[in-house]
């Protein structure tokens, strides 16, 4: 399956891309996902408290991804 992953702040600067297409098997969950994320852009696996949403909610990485799922990867957010 093909999904769209947006992306955000620091993982967008780290992918130079502000979305980007991942080819997963069928049944592949938020952390294949990731996984794949950190084989591509292992800076990204440095990165503290980066998160997955999946149609605007907050994934867990055991959940299972499908073809029409909306994707983002939410990067650590900072301020003072």
């Amino acid at each position: 399956m093909e999904l769209t992953v947006h992306l955000f702040g620091i993982t967008r600067d780290i992918t130079r891309k502000s979305r980007h297409t991942v080819v997963l098997e069928e049944g592949s969950s938020v952390q294949d996902l990731l996984r794949r994320f950190y084989t591509e852009y292992p800076e990204l696996e440095g990165l503290k408290s980066l998160v997955v949403a999946v149609n605007d909610e907050y994934a867990e990485p055991t959940q299972v991804l499908n073809i029409r799922d909306e994707v983002a990867l939410i990067p650590p957010v900072s301020g003072g």
